[in-house]
């Protein structure tokens, strides 16, 4: 087995790891849950991570073969549909987006001819699939609770698992967004601590607890051993008090309301109105204050 050379991009605003990983040996690669910049107070978007990610794959002579989002993200916007222009690449998610639109498309109240089939993305991984990124073969795993349609990519020994755990000193993701389940996250993380000790497991978020640099990645082993919602192997009803009472202390992230509403289009703003100009819609009062 191939296993890749990755490279990780990290985004400070958003606290976001984005990813490259190729096969050194025939350059065919992937870029994992790129981030398009916005700006909130402006309303306005950007390129800059998706060009820092552009200029690496260029300069080190990659051909991406696949632009593969892990999830709707709900902290970001996705750049998947900037990247796959300019690189003239597919865009994959896991099948299971169609319920996140579906639940989406309810609470921002979308007309009827927005698409909830995942045909804003060039191709839909069931739980299982496999495919190749030159000579690396990479695995879906479907791994629900974060979100009910979040996967993860295991391409060799390099797991790329999103917001499922976290850094080992941070635990686990949250798991009270709408769709989201403590429970199938509890699950969804006994498969991933089920891949071999070395495997290599990058994480999509990190907030740098006690003052620490920013990190990505830990094996396997360190978190069955100091994850500090794993290391002691708990039981599914300690882990679900544990991560339900942590989750009601949070607030919602900053950019949910404007990012969910892109990213369930495949990170493409709304269709722009009469006078050219796309706008965001945000619900009032459905979320209680936190």
């Amino acid at each position: 087995m191939t296993n890749p050379i990755v490279k990780p991009f990290w985004d400070a605003p958003t606290g976001s790891w984005q990813y490259v990983f190729h096969d050194p040996k025939t350059m065919k690669g992937a870029i994992v849950d790129p981030v398009l910049d916005f700006d909130p107070l402006a309303g306005a978007t950007s390129t800059s991570n998706a060009e820092r990610i552009l200029s690496y794959v260029q300069d080190t002579g990659i051909e991406i073969v696949w632009i593969l989002d892990t999830h709707p993200h709900a902290d970001h916007f996705s750049a998947a549909p900037w990247l796959s222009q300019q690189l003239d690449a597919p865009m994959a998610i896991g099948a299971q987006v169609t319920g996140v639109q579906k639940l989406w498309k309810d609470i921002y109240n979308l007309s009827d001819d927005f698409a909830v089939d995942g045909s804003q993305w060039d191709q839909l991984f069931v739980d299982g699939a496999e495919f190749m990124v030159g000579d690396v073969p990479v695995r879906v795993m479907f791994s629900p609770g974060h979100t009910l349609a979040s996967i993860s990519y295991i391409a060799g020994d390099a797991a790329f698992v999103h917001d499922t755990l976290m850094m080992p000193d941070s635990g686990s993701s949250r798991a009270d967004f709408p769709g989201g389940s403590s429970k199938a996250l509890y699950q969804s993380i006994q498969g991933i601590l089920a891949l071999p000790d070395d495997t290599r497991v990058f994480v999509g978020h990190d907030y740098a607890p006690n003052g620490r640099d920013p990190a990505c990645v830990a094996t396997v082993a360190e978190h069955k051993t100091s994850n500090i919602h794993f290391h002691d192997n708990p039981d599914e009803q300690s882990f679900r008090a544990l991560r339900d009472s942590r989750d009601r202390t949070l607030a919602l992230p900053k950019l949910m309301l404007a990012a969910l509403q892109v990213n369930i289009r495949g990170g493409r703003l709304p269709e722009p109105e009469d006078n050219g100009r796309a706008y965001l819609k945000i619900p009032m009062n459905y979320f209680e204050p936190r």
